[in-house]
């Protein structure tokens, strides 16, 4: 398990719970190192500005972690984390590798409007 204060998903079912009952979902694949954690603090730091967005993270080395790992969006990603943001069950939009808050919450801004 990923130590952030996220919400973890933590199987298979779990992910689909998380995105079939959250309108906007942002979710973080990632381990504990050095691109993914300052991702993981940007969530974490502006969960509470954000209502709309349910914030979770899924280690990915887990098995489960193919739900994320597979998307055709990731396809060409080689450096993590991998970061997924969904809408209605569906991606709208996907990055790999450090994102800034300002990153973030662009897409955020861009995708979920509050």
């Amino acid at each position: 398990m990923l130590r952030t204060n996220l919400t973890h998903i933590l199987t298979e079912e779990d992910f689909q719970k998380t995105i079939n009952e959250n309108e906007n979902v942002m979710i973080c694949c990632g381990r504990m190192g050095p691109m993914c954690i300052p991702v993981y603090g940007v969530m974490e730091d502006i969960e509470g500005d954000y209502k709309n967005v349910k914030f979770a993270d899924l280690e990915f080395d887990a098995p489960h972690s193919h739900v994320i790992r597979n998307l055709p969006e990731c396809r060409g990603f080689a450096g993590l984390p991998f970061t997924v943001y969904f809408k209605n069950g569906n991606v709208v939009k996907a990055t790999s590798s450090i994102q800034s808050m300002e990153q973030v919450t662009s897409i955020l801004d861009a995708n979920f409007k509050q």
